[in-house]
This record gives structure tokens, sequence and C-alpha cells, in this order.
């Protein structure tokens, strides 16, 4: 008698386990029909950050957009744009640059990415990137 309240008990538990184990999966993207009130809520994206002050932020790193042999001159940014995937910034900074050589290359454009103030990445830019659409400021 004892033996069969024994195994009663261990499938009563097993079942029981099994129903509480798919709660868990019943989230806000499940295929299973469930009430809203039984969903979990899926978590809200994190607020925007304020868009950085591009010309202080050049300013004061100018050699991580530029060579320092560059001798960039006439250095101009545009306002900072929100990148369309993900938190971070973007803007077009332009200037006239110097080969190492010292002959006059001409006007550069690059495209920065810039994240809690700080530039994260630096490239020539792109036709795709439209910076020269872009209204320039001197920084």
């Amino acid at each position: 008698m004892r033996r069969r309240a024994a195994i009663s008990f261990i499938i009563t538990m097993t079942a029981t386990a099994l129903v509480l184990s798919g709660c868990g999966i019943a989230d806000s993207r499940s295929p299973l029909p469930l009430p809203d009130f039984m969903r979990a809520k899926a978590a809200d994206p994190p607020p925007l950050e304020q868009p950085p002050d591009v010309r202080r932020v050049v300013r004061e790193k100018l050699d991580q957009v530029f060579v320092a042999q560059s001798n960039p001159q006439n250095v101009q940014v545009t306002e900072a744009r929100h990148e369309l995937r993900g938190l971070g910034w973007y803007a077009c900074v332009k200037a006239d640059l110097t080969s190492a050589t010292g002959k006059p290359l001409g006007e550069e454009t690059y495209r920065i990415s810039i994240n809690s103030g700080v530039i994260i990445d630096r490239r020539r830019a792109l036709p795709e990137d439209n910076c020269t659409a872009e209204s320039y400021q001197p920084i």
C-alpha cells in the first residue's frame, strides 16, 4: 500500500512540474492562444540618449577622425543623426587634407559613429551616407 502511495505521489509531482514549466514559455511572442494577462510583457526598449555635441567631440578627438600627418584644415561637421539600428548616433565630418609627402589631397569626408559621447568608428563616407546633402558647420 505504501508503495502505491509513493508511486502516486511521484506521478502527481511530475505532472505538476510539467504543467508549471509550461507557464514559462507563455511570453509575449508565444504562439499559444493565451489571454494577455497570462503573457509576460515585452521589455521596453532602453531610452534614447541625447544627441551628442558633434562639434565638441570632433574638436577634442580630431586624431580619432584624421591622421595627424594629414594636417586637417577647414574641419566641418554635420548634426548628429540617430543610427537606424541600435542606440548610437552618426555624423559626417569633412576637411581639407594633406598627404604625408605634403601634397594637397583636397577635401575628404568621413562618417563617424558616436555612442555615449565617444567616437567608436570612422570610415570614409559612401554615397548612401548622404553626406553631400548635409549642411556643415565649422568646429
